[in-house]
């Protein structure tokens, strides 16, 4: 499964409006495709996930956050100044036993306020349906081979009800301050793409 291309003919009717108006403006010169691509990119996999990785390194750090997180997901991301479109958040939280995996089936329903924009191939037709349908190897298409016994639990997202994956909390990160901890949560591992960064010589992720 490739993750490295857009599906022109996948587009929801806004993406197909914007795509369309991006390719006018760029034949009038008035654009510079690459430079959009640039500003994407931040956005995408810079400044979008850092607000979800300090979710997730103040819930490492602090167990009543934690367990505010596990109860109420919405009103513990909110208090962080993070707020969506008014869909509800849920945290589900990896252990030894279980990994969990987001999903949106149906569309691309997808946790901006805390992710950023949506990677590619979240909205790609065949992440949506394998992920279901063969978690496991779709994981292993990542890059993350889990142990046989580890369940895999994949969570289904909606307009209404979004999912934001906590990782374990790495080895030899014990005094760690919430900015050192949150240097180690990528993007996809808020997706259950993948695990978080191991930690590495002298708090700097490995």
């Amino acid at each position: 499964m490739s993750h490295d291309h857009d599906h022109d003919n996948e587009l929801d009717p806004f993406a197909a409006r914007v795509r369309a108006l991006e390719t006018i403006l760029t034949e009038k010169g008035l654009i510079d495709p690459s430079a959009i691509d640039v500003i994407v990119e931040t956005y995408e996999t810079k400044i979008g996930p850092r607000n979800g990785a300090r979710v997730v390194a103040k819930a490492w750090s602090d167990p009543t956050y934690a367990d505010w997180l596990k109860r109420d997901a919405t009103a513990a991301i909110a208090s962080m100044s993070y707020t969506g479109q008014g869909e509800h958040m849920q945290a589900v939280f990896n252990t030894e036993d279980t990994h969990n995996l987001v999903v949106c089936t149906l569309c691309s329903c997808y946790p901006w306020s805390v992710l950023g924009l949506p990677p590619v191939w979240y909205k790609a037709p065949p992440y949506r349906s394998r992920a279901v349908i063969d978690p496991r190897g779709v994981l292993e298409e990542f890059g993350l081979t889990l142990p046989k016994d580890k369940k895999i639990r994949v969570w289904d997202s909606t307009a209404e009800l979004r999912y934001l994956v906590v990782p374990m909390r790495p080895e030899g990160t014990e005094g760690w301050s919430e900015e050192q901890l949150a240097g180690l949560v990528s993007r996809d591992a808020m997706i259950g793409t993948a695990l978080a960064k191991k930690a590495g010589i002298k708090g700097q992720p490995a």
